[in-house]
């Protein structure tokens, strides 16, 4: 079997020599991928905290807005993100709970994922009303035009 040289800088090495020194650099390059995965790791825990409810405890449920809907009044952030209290009835899995909706929300399924939901910590009179919101049965809300304050032409 012949040996093969290849020339690195000033430097001569033989086929053996190649695997070796290729064999360390491909160690220390997965050495730098796991401690840059670990780093990383560590500063998404510090943040992720798991969501646990027990049977009986209030939680807020989560409202998106619907796409393409042209809105009047709040905008944007200010749109109401969660809606009021809800009692949790059941624990259907680790992430899914059955929750006791109004007559209002008949129509929409009262089981509902971990993520959807958000532990109430606030006063019940300072919580939007679903009688306030039209809803649909994915629980996107509308916004209706009341009346619009002032109208501006410009020339």
């Amino acid at each position: 079997m012949g040996e093969t040289l290849t020339t690195v800088g000033d430097v001569q090495l033989t086929g053996p020599e190649i695997i070796h020194e290729t064999t360390e650099k491909i160690v220390q390059i997965q050495q730098f991928f796991q401690a840059t995965r670990d780093r990383q790791r560590s500063y998404a825990n510090v943040r992720r905290k798991p969501l646990e409810f027990q049977v009986g405890d209030r939680v807020m449920l989560k409202v998106s807005p619907r796409k393409g809907v042209v809105r009047f009044g709040k905008r944007g952030k200010l749109n109401p993100r969660y809606i009021r209290a809800f009692k949790i009835l059941d624990r259907v899995d680790p992430v899914a709970y059955k929750l006791e909706l109004p007559e209002e929300l008949s129509n929409v399924h009262n089981t509902f994922h971990v993520s959807n939901l958000n532990k109430c910590l606030s006063n019940e009179s300072l919580i939007i009303q679903i009688k306030e919101l039209r809803l649909d049965d994915k629980l996107n809300f509308v916004e209706e035009l009341i009346e619009i304050m002032e109208r501006e032409v410009n020339n």
